[in-house]
């Protein structure tokens, strides 16, 4: 099963995530590294959000990665939304 993660962000994002940025990437590598994190990366033009690509049958591991984020936690992420996502081709 896969599920996307869509983050907004606050508009300074840029300006503002630096304190927060290394253990921001080390959270997604981390998931990454186990498997649960396919892909994820800021959207661009402009940069005011940020999509994840999750493989997992346990929706809470997707909940337990946005509510460690350094972004959520610090106030960068407005909103975020998890969506189950149905891949036909792929």
């Amino acid at each position: 099963m896969y599920s996307l993660v869509f983050y907004d962000y606050v508009d300074d994002i840029v300006e503002r995530r630096a304190p927060f940025r290394e253990a921001h990437l080390a959270l997604a590598g981390e998931a990454h590294g186990r498997g649960r994190l396919l892909m994820a990366g800021a959207l661009a033009e402009p940069v005011d959000g940020a999509v994840f690509v999750f493989t997992t049958d346990d929706r809470s591991v997707v909940e337990n990665f946005v509510a460690s984020d350094p972004y959520v936690r610090e106030g960068l992420v407005t909103a975020w939304r998890i969506r189950p996502w149905n891949v036909v081709i792929g």
